[in-house]
């Protein structure tokens, strides 16, 4: 079914069960698609989602602190599961979000851990997918 189809029978819905159409939705999505939408709405809309603060803030004195300059400089780092923890399915699906691969090469590749997920992804990306697989239980780490 295309997109424009599918708005327009939302659009027939119930205020109630439109409600439910758009809360089942959301909660089939993965981190990483949460994170794509609100950055497409926040672009669409030319608004921002406030977050929590803090996190967007540098840590005091990691402006002094040598460590801070060669993390810093490296833009390309590579996402390596090292244990799915005990939600596996979740880690799956997350791998299979991540790297766009279907469900046996992703159970493959999660089966295989300590693996490299995806090599040379630029900090952002690395950190959002990093994020989403810690929420869904497993143990990463950015090279």
């Amino acid at each position: 079914m295309a997109v424009a189809e599918l708005v327009e029978k939302v659009k027939g819905l119930s205020d109630e069960d439109r409600t439910e159409f758009f809360t089942q939705t959301f909660e089939s999505l993965s981190v990483i698609n949460v994170i794509n939408l609100v950055k497409h709405l926040e672009e669409k809309w030319d608004v921002k989602a406030s977050g929590g603060g803090g996190m967007v803030m540098m840590a005091p004195g990691a402006a002094a602190g040598g460590g801070a300059d060669e993390a810093e400089e490296k833009t390309d780092f590579d996402l390596v599961l090292k244990d799915a923890g005990q939600k596996k399915i979740a880690v799956i699906k997350e791998v299979r979000g991540i790297t766009g691969m279907n469900l046996k090469d992703a159970k493959a590749l999660v089966d295989k851990a300590p693996v490299t997920i995806k090599e040379k992804m630029p900090k952002d990306d690395a950190e959002k997918a990093k994020a989403a697989l810690e929420e869904a239980g497993a143990v990463v780490e950015l090279k």
